[in-house]
């Protein structure tokens, strides 16, 4: 079968199709609303559309004319039409590369990094490796499927698209200099030294770092907000904050009849924590390793209180999994990190000298892994920075419950 030429609706739909029927199977194939929900929703979409039921009801009808989408009958309940795709037959697709072209129909040009994170439930690559071998090998056929785009001034990686039809490219001299972040980058060298490092940097200016934050919600408003809702939410219920630092948070909470404790990996952040707040609850701990509390079934609310900060894209999906498994139900999980598409370096902090990462993540990306993660009812927040405070990026706060 020669290389299809599809125009934008009929590759929305299509990666709709391909992604749905890996991610909800229990509901493939789908029907037209279903179709149409998945083009129009928010998360994991570039760009955002809003088809109408006509748009939508068009294109199908014209990919089942090329025989690129089969049109079935519901085998229970009513007689409902439902959609099922034919793509991935028709390119004779294996799974790899089939979780590559449906981020691809469904995001645009992206980076290996990027496409490692977002493939993520539809196909597992051990690293970035993995993707850019499949990419060479759609590259490589005798009617490519991929291509690799030239490197624009000021981006770090290089992009792929698809050769499925016309991919939009970003106008305006701003997103066209756009760097693309490698999240993947602060594993260069494991993820074990990647963790020895960020302890080691919170070892080194634990005190400096108690002296200038302890008292920083003070000035921060919405958090005290957030934290609030928590303790109220929680309802004397067990309450652990997983990278407490020097110990603020937790005692917050505990202040407001949380029955609160903190874990973290730095040592030096556990003892100012008990020094300065001797009241409290605080040990050495790994966020990856939370179990469930000794007073009951499930922890009332879980924070990751820009606890993952330090983490690649990659490693988000089984942090988020490993917090919010030891809730309770109906119990929450907070994250708060630093919004953007960058990483950060410190090479000096509070006048020592570092070798710390900072990792910031798409807001988007992070509330579609939370809900991956089994939440519901998720709520996200973003905040500008407080320049009174020396703030330089916006901070994200997601909020996620388990049923």
């Amino acid at each position: 079968m020669p290389l299809p030429e599809l125009d934008a609706e009929e590759q929305r739909i299509l990666g709709v199709l391909l992604e749905k029927q890996v991610t909800v199977p229990t509901t493939y194939p789908m029907t037209l609303a279903s179709v149409r929900t998945g083009c129009n929703q928010t998360s994991s979409r570039d760009p955002v559309v809003d088809y109408d039921e006509a748009t939508v009801e068009a294109a199908l009808r014209r990919l089942k004319d090329r025989q690129l989408v089969r049109i079935v009958w519901s085998d229970t309940g009513r007689r409902t039409l439902k959609y099922h795709q034919l793509l991935s037959e028709a390119l004779e697709l294996d799974d790899a590369e089939r979780a590559l072209v449906t981020v691809l129909l469904l995001r645009g040009a992206q980076a290996p990094g990027e496409l490692k994170t977002r493939t993520d439930r539809l196909h597992a690559f051990a690293d970035r490796g993995g993707v850019e071998v499949v990419l060479a090998g759609l590259a490589a056929r005798p009617e490519p499927l991929v291509r690799e785009l030239p490197r624009l001034r000021g981006q770090h990686d290089s992009r792929w698209v698809h050769l499925l039809g016309e991919v939009p490219e970003a106008a305006g001299p701003v997103a066209v200099a756009a760097p693309t972040v490698d999240r993947e980058s602060v594993l260069s060298s494991g993820a074990d030294a990647r963790d020895e490092r960020v302890r080691a940097t919170y070892d080194a200016v634990a005190t400096a770092y108690a002296d200038q934050l302890v008292d920083e919600l003070d000035g921060l408003p919405f958090e005290r907000w957030l934290l609030t809702r928590v303790a109220g939410h929680a309802a004397g219920g067990p309450v652990v904050e997983v990278g407490s630092g020097p110990g603020h948070v937790t005692a917050f909470l505990a202040d407001l009849g949380a029955d609160a404790q903190g874990i973290d990996i730095s040592p030096a952040m556990v003892e100012e924590a008990r020094r300065r707040f001797p009241d409290g609850a605080y040990q050495v701990g790994d966020l990856r390793k939370l179990m469930r509390p000794t007073s009951a079934p499930g922890w009332s609310a879980v924070l990751a209180w820009y606890s993952l900060i330090h983490l690649a894209a990659s490693e988000l999906p089984d942090a988020l999994a490993a917090l919010a498994r030891p809730l309770a139900a109906g119990g929450w999980l907070i994250v708060a990190l630093h919004a953007g598409a960058e990483v950060r370096h410190v090479d000096e902090w509070f006048g020592v000298p570092v070798d710390h990462d900072v990792v910031q993540h798409d807001p988007a990306d992070v509330a579609a892994l939370a809900e991956a993660a089994g939440l519901r009812d998720i709520e996200w927040y973003v905040r500008g920075p407080v320049s009174t405070r020396g703030e330089s990026t916006q901070r994200l706060y997601v909020v996620g419950r388990r049923p």
